[in-house]
C-alpha cells in the first residue's frame, strides 16, 4: 500500500514529467514511442474486438461513442498498467479470476441486446457496453503491459504519449471489425471463440497453476496451456450459444403469450360489440 501512495506523490509526477519535456527533442525518444505505438497496435487486436462486439448492437450515434470511449479507456488502462500494477501481476489467482471474468464475457457478448425502445435505453446500452469493454481491457492487459513497459523503459510520459498516439489505430481497428461483424454475422462467434480462448489461455499461465505444474516440465505447461486455451473456446461459444437459444426462447414465449392476449381482446371487443 505504501509502495502504491507513493505514486501519488506530486513532486515525483513533476519530476516524470520535467523529465520527459526534456528528451521531446532527441530521435531516441520519438523512436520509443514508435516502438510503443507498434506494440500497442500488434497486442490491441483483441481489445479491438471486444469493443467493436460489445457496441454492435447499438444505434449508429452511441455505437461512434462506445468505440470512441472504448479505445479511449483502453490506452488509458494501459498506462495505469503499467504504471500501478505491474508489480502485482505475478500474484496467484489473479490471471484465474480475470480468466473467468473474461470467460464470461466471451459468453455474454454472443447474445444480442434487446432493441431500445427510446433514448434512455440506448444511453443504457451504451454505457453497459463501455463497463463490458473496461473489464474486458482490464483482463487482456494483464499480459501486454509487460512488452509495452519494456518499451517504455521507466519513461512515463513516454508511455503516455505512445498509447495516446495508439488510440486512432484501435477507433480505426474497432470500427473496422464492428462493420465486419453486421456484414458477415458468423464472425460474432469467431470473435467469441477467439476471447474464450484468451481467457482459457490467461487461467492456463496463473501462476498459482504454473507453480503447481511446474515440476512436470516446460513441454507439459505448454500442453497445459494449448488445452487451457482450447476449452476455453469450445465453452465460450457452448455457453454463449445456450444463453442465447434460451433467451430467444423466452422471448419467443412472450410474444407467444402476447398474441394470445391480443386475439382474446379482439373477441371480447367483437361479441361485446354483436350482443349491443
Amino acid at each position: 500500500m505504501t509502495v502504491l501512495t507513493a505514486y501519488f506523490d506530486p513532486t515525483l509526477w513533476r519530476d516524470w514529467f520535467g523529465a520527459g519535456v526534456d528528451q521531446l527533442g532527441h530521435t531516441t525518444f520519438w523512436f520509443a514511442v514508435g516502438q510503443i505505438v507498434f506494440i500497442n497496435a500488434l497486442l490491441s487486436g483483441d481489445n479491438a474486438l471486444v469493443i467493436a462486439m460489445a457496441c454492435r448492437g447499438l444505434p449508429p450515434r452511441q455505437r461512434r461513442w462506445g468505440l470512441i470511449l472504448g479505445a479511449g479507456l483502453a490506452a488509458l488502462l494501459r498506462i495505469i498498467f503499467t504504471v500501478l500494477l505491474a508489480s502485482v501481476l505475478t500474484l496467484p489467482y489473479l490471471k484465474l479470476i480475470g480468466g473467468a471474468g473474461l470467460l464470461y464475457i466471451a459468453a455474454k457478448l454472443l447474445v444480442p441486446e434487446a432493441p431500445d425502445r427510446n433514448e434512455i435505453e440506448a444511453v443504457a446500452h451504451l454505457w453497459r457496453a463501455v463497463a463490458v469493454i473496461v473489464v474486458a481491457d482490464i483482463i487482456m492487459s494483464f499480459d501486454n503491459v509487460v512488452a509495452i513497459a519494456a518499451a517504455a523503459r521507466g519513461d512515463y510520459v513516454l508511455l503516455a504519449i505512445g498509447l495516446a498516439i495508439s488510440i486512432p489505430l484501435l477507433f480505426a481497428g474497432a470500427a473496422l471489425i464492428a462493420a465486419l461483424l453486421d456484414r458477415y454475422p458468423v464472425l460474432i462467434w469467431l470473435g467469441s471463440a477467439l476471447l474464450g480462448w484468451i481467457a482459457g489461455e490467461t487461467i492456463a499461465t496463473d501462476t498459482a497453476v504454473v507453480s503447481r505444474l511446474a515440476p512436470l516440465g516446460d513441454t507439459a505447461l505448454r500442453q497445459v496451456e494449448f488445452a487451457g486455451a482450447a476449452a476455453g473456446a469450445a465453452l465460450a461459444v457452448a455457453v454463449g450459444g445456450l444463453w442465447q437459444r434460451l433467451r430467444d426462447s423466452r422471448a419467443h414465449m412472450r410474444g407467444a403469450q402476447d398474441g394470445t392476449k391480443t386475439v382474446l381482446i379482439s373477441k371480447f371487443f367483437q361479441i361485446w360489440a354483436i350482443h349491443r
